[in-house]
């Protein structure tokens, strides 16, 4: 049975300003790592240098746009793997799971195989997408309302679909068969001041009206009967959270592509740190997961530098190995 203790205004906001604290903190980390390490004291003193330094440019114009790329990225694929939980009645859902990241990966690579720019494969990814959206929510739901069990499956079903669909583009491809590996993999390298304004709105404007959901949240966790008997309204609520955080989920593919399992691990880890209560697990997993992927995206483009490889392997490689202890601590697992 979810937690809703009170909370008051004071905590949520000490939580919150606590973590963005944080966040800050290995955003600057972030920034004075590279192929030139930059200090603490450069990076302050270039927000009120010339335009044309050498450390101003490093920094606004390569670093900056893509720590607030997995900013965005970070955040949003966790808030959404925490509603996806709550709202499918599974732990073990994440944002993909409905295959938004095979319709988006088939635009992408269908824009590859076409020879099309950088903008209309965005377009295309995000296209892709939306057709899958809307062919899981037209699948998934029994009486106009979503059946968790119908639209779960609806979704693996359509994604297999998708995505052999890919494997099929993909040998057609010659030239562009590295950018959609990478794509398909997950990768901030996409990341731009002109992609910054196209997916920060989209996510922190999701993410605050989830977050005004979260006890909705914490009554549906229950059940929907549960949550029906106690004046909660199933059909609006289900039906408007799974098209904002789809939508949110499907700008994110269309911009980095598929990174996987923050979705996933984060909302767990926001729950073992601070319980069942969605009005905490929402804010929480959006810092936490921002964080992750500044530091997953870090490693990504510091460890083979000057190269990089993509950061969805990152998340991959750290993701697996601690969902699997997760997983053995909560349900004490081979003890």
């Amino acid at each position: 049975m979810a937690n809703t203790q009170r909370i008051t205004i004071t905590k949520f906001l000490f939580l919150t300003t606590l973590l963005l604290v944080l966040t800050l903190i290995v955003a600057l980390f972030a920034l004075s790592i590279g192929s030139v390490n930059i200090s603490v004291k450069d990076i302050i003193t270039s927000f009120f240098n010339s335009k044309n330094s050498t450390v101003h440019q490093i920094i606004f114009d390569i670093r900056l746009p893509r720590i607030l790329f997995a900013f965005a990225i970070g955040g949003g694929l966790s808030v959404a793997g925490a509603v996806f939980q709550a709202m499918l009645l599974n732990p073990l859902a994440e944002p993909y799971i409905l295959g938004i990241s095979s319709g988006g990966s088939f635009g992408a690579v269908l824009s590859f195989l076409l020879g099309i720019s950088f903008w209309g494969t965005q377009l295309f990814a995000f296209a892709g997408a939306l057709i899958v959206i809307l062919l899981v929510f037209s699948l998934g739901r029994r009486f106009g309302e979503i059946e968790p069990d119908v639209l779960l499956l609806s979704g693996v079903m359509i994604g297999a679909f998708f995505a052999a669909g890919i494997l099929l583009m993909t040998t057609m491809l010659d030239n562009s068969l590295r950018m959609a590996v990478l794509w398909l993999i997950g990768s901030l390298s996409f990341a731009s001041n002109q992609t910054l304004i196209y997916v920060l709105p989209i996510t922190f404007i999701t993410v605050i009206l989830l977050t005004l959901n979260a006890q909705k949240y914490n009554v549906i966790s229950l059940g929907s009967e549960s949550a029906k008997q106690l004046g909660i309204n199933t059909k609006l609520v289900m039906n408007e959270t799974y098209i904002l955080t789809s939508i949110m989920v499907g700008s994110i593919v269309s911009v980095s592509g598929i990174i996987g399992f923050v979705g996933l691990i984060i909302p767990h880890i926001s729950r073992m740190i601070l319980g069942q209560d969605y009005r905490l697990i929402i804010p929480s997993s959006f810092f936490i997961g921002a964080m992750f992927l500044i530091i997953a995206d870090t490693i990504a483009r510091t460890i083979i530098s000057p190269s990089e490889i993509p950061v969805g392997a990152v998340t991959a490689l750290i993701g697996a190995p601690v969902f699997i202890y997760l997983l053995r601590k909560r349900f004490n697992i081979y003890k």
